[in-house]
């Protein structure tokens, strides 16, 4: 199968990037700069902060562990982290924050399989960024998430079914998804290939959001998960130590099973007998994802909270670009689970991180995870009824946080920080805008920042007071004033450096892993000039054949460039098996709206089977060859179709973040 096109390499939460210009500084040979003394001061008083005597993750890791990989399992990740001292949780490196340094220790542990509750539910971790859980069914396993790619799904059942102690003669029955990322569902076909007869379950509306959350802005979703989740980057101290929730992500062909059955489409609690097992399902929706569900197995008192809760704060906002989730609806799912089974469940598990035991720890670890986003929530907003503006939460949100949450392991902000959550919540409210008459419509950023310079006394001048900031740790205010250098002057080769100096140290100070990869991102391309994507892996399949007619009349509508559209109008019918629709080029805009009949006023028609659709969706075939080779049908107007090529753009998948700069940092002008 070809490639499928890059708006959907987005359904991968990374892809593999390469330097553009052979002769830049090679940094993965020079290694990063070493930590200043302002950052390893900063991260020593940060380290103080922290509770390191509670130690209790640390050996709900070690729990039930059964099987340690070997090397054709997860070492595969693993040994990629084999920097990383498994008892050097509390002597982070100079360059590393001291609680991500932490967090990446306690996920470096995971390794192999585990008894989560003896002889009935079993999970393995440390192949992927999730974790796969089987359940004991009246005539097999129930397997629940599986895992990105269908490689790490082979791997982890294989595996599982050498090492579990009982049932290897058994199938699995059942495949459930907890929610619709796909590091829960891409292994799915592994599983559907070694047991066809398989039922497949998922949360309500799992399809459609899979597909919706990603295709319209799948371009700058792409380019952006490159930085945050630091694609070009290497794993070492200077780079890469952790991915919050895991180590990392495997490698591989993401499939999907399409279900069965969606859950909870008549209520938000919904109980079912999956494999003579009763499962009472939640919805979750709308919390870290758009569809999501998380499920309690009475008779094993063992609650599956999915990715609402894991070892640390999760995103309200993530970074790489998505609608913001609910703070307060995630803060009251968590506290609808305690309602309804608090009183009774003794063992958590979930996708991220190793499974909770006792009913006093589950409740008092639900609790806090409930008012971290609570208080994510209502703080946010209680600052921004006071008059306090967007920009001044994510510094003002740590301010007012009680020591108990600080204090708490699980609640730090790992994936998501407060930071850039408040800020979220704030947004998702109140918007951008903070009311500000100079905020409302201020300049273009390039015209923007020739202003800046020029009132600043120029670029040496801006240089030189940068260089004394630098010395003395002002990190953040040096990146925001050389930015402005950088954008009007992008060859000045020492401005890019001192501001890569400055994102690098700040990336070194960072907890959360996706700012820390961010700065470093951003570091890394002002030193080489530009950085571009290699080979981007092919999205998967099995998602993009699930796309309809009108999401993909959407998506074409946001590559045309209005200016060429405007001065060829035209209208069309498109017949995809017994579906139609009437699209309308007018004013620079394309739209489409589903209709009962062909609109008779239409220029032209054109027909194709569900099939000849699919073919074009998966990049085997385009239009015109498919009406060519008969499999496809055009009346009326033929010159409808070049009309709308004309006016499409295509995008470029290595757009500018930082500028871009022909020339890239020499070794001498780098040390």
């Amino acid at each position: 199968m070809k490639a499928l096109s890059r708006p959907f390499a987005c359904f991968l939460l990374v892809s593999s990037f390469a330097v553009a210009d052979e002769h830049a500084l090679n940094l993965s040979q020079v290694g990063g700069k070493a930590a200043t003394a302002e950052t390893i001061k900063a991260n020593a008083d940060f380290a103080r902060s922290l509770n390191f005597d509670d130690v209790r993750a640390f050996e709900n890791d070690k729990v039930g562990l059964i099987a340690e990989f070997d090397k054709e399992t997860g070492d595969i990740i693993r040994n990629s982290f084999s920097f990383i001292d498994l008892e050097s949780a509390d002597k982070a490196p100079d360059t590393v924050n001291p609680s991500l340094w932490r967090q990446a220790v306690l996920n470096q542990g995971a390794e192999g399989l585990y008894e989560v509750v003896p002889g009935k539910i079993y999970q393995i971790r440390g192949t992927d960024l999730a974790s796969i859980s089987f359940i004991r069914g009246k005539t097999g396993w129930i397997a629940y998430d599986v895992l990105t790619t269908k490689e790490a799904a082979a791997q982890s059942l294989m595996f599982f079914f050498a090492n579990v102690p009982e049932g290897k003669e058994l199938p699995i029955t059942a495949m459930l998804y907890s929610h619709s990322h796909a590091d829960h569902f891409g292994g799915a076909r592994a599983v559907q290939e070694l047991f066809p007869n398989v039922t497949v379950y998922g949360s309500r509306n799992i399809t459609k959001e899979t597909v919706d959350e990603n295709v319209l802005a799948g371009n700058a979703m792409s380019r952006r998960a490159a930085y945050q989740y630091g694609a070009t980057l290497g794993r070492n101290e200077h780079g890469i130590v952790d991915a919050a929730l895991a180590k990392g992500i495997s490698s591989g062909e993401i499939t999907y099973v399409k279900p069965d059955y969606e859950l909870n489409w008549n209520g938000e609690l919904e109980t079912l007998t999956i494999d003579g097992l009763e499962m009472v399902f939640l919805d979750a929706s709308g919390t870290e994802a758009p569809s999501e569900m998380v499920t309690y197995i009475p008779s094993m008192e063992a609650l599956w909270t999915g990715e609402v809760t894991y070892q640390g704060m999760h995103n309200v906002y993530t970074l790489r670009g998505a609608k913001v989730r609910d703070s307060l609806l995630w803060s009251k799912k968590i506290n609808e689970m305690l309602y309804l089974w608090g009183g009774e469940v003794e063992t958590l598990f979930a996708s991220h991180s190793a499974p909770i035991w006792g009913n006093t720890e589950i409740v008092d670890y639900l609790k806090m995870q409930r008012d971290a986003y609570g208080f994510t929530h209502n703080q946010t907003l209680r600052l921004a009824n006071s008059g306090m503006v967007l920009q001044d939460l994510g510094d003002a949100i740590y301010e007012v946080m009680p020591e108990s949450i600080q204090k708490a392991w699980h609640t730090n902000g790992y994936h998501g920080t407060y930071s850039h959550n408040a800020r979220a919540v704030y947004n998702m409210y109140l918007g951008y805008f903070d009311m500000n008459p100079a905020n409302l419509n201020p300049l273009p950023i390039k015209e923007e920042s020739e202003k800046f310079v020029e009132y600043m006394g120029g670029a040496k001048k801006i240089l030189k007071r940068a260089k004394k900031d630098f010395a003395k740790g002002e990190y953040r205010f040096v990146a925001t004033a050389l930015n402005k250098v950088v954008q009007v002057e992008p060859d000045n080769l020492k401005a890019r450096v001192l501001l890569a100096d400055a994102y690098e140290q700040m990336g070194y100070q960072a907890e959360g892993a996706g700012w820390r990869n961010i700065y470093l991102t951003g570091a890394q391309e002002l030193r080489n000039g530009k950085v571009s994507p290699g080979a981007p892996k092919s999205a998967s399949a099995d998602v993009i054949s699930e796309m309809n007619p009108g999401m993909l009349l959407d998506f074409i509508a946001v590559q045309i460039d209005s200016l060429k559209a405007a001065k060829t109008p035209f209208s069309f019918n498109a017949i995809v098996g017994n579906e139609v629709f009437y699209v309308e080029m007018s004013n620079g805009n394309l739209s489409n709206i589903k209709a009962k009949v062909p609109i008779a006023s239409a220029d032209a028609t054109i027909t194709l089977s569900e099939d000849a659709f699919t073919k074009i969706l998966l990049g085997q075939a385009r239009l015109p060859q498919l009406i060519e080779a008969g499999e496809a049908k055009l009346e009326g107007d033929g010159e409808v179709l070049q009309k709308l090529a004309a006016a499409m753009v295509q995008f470029n998948p290595s757009f500018e973040i930082v500028p871009f700069s022909e020339n890239s940092v020499d070794a001498d002008l780098y040390h």
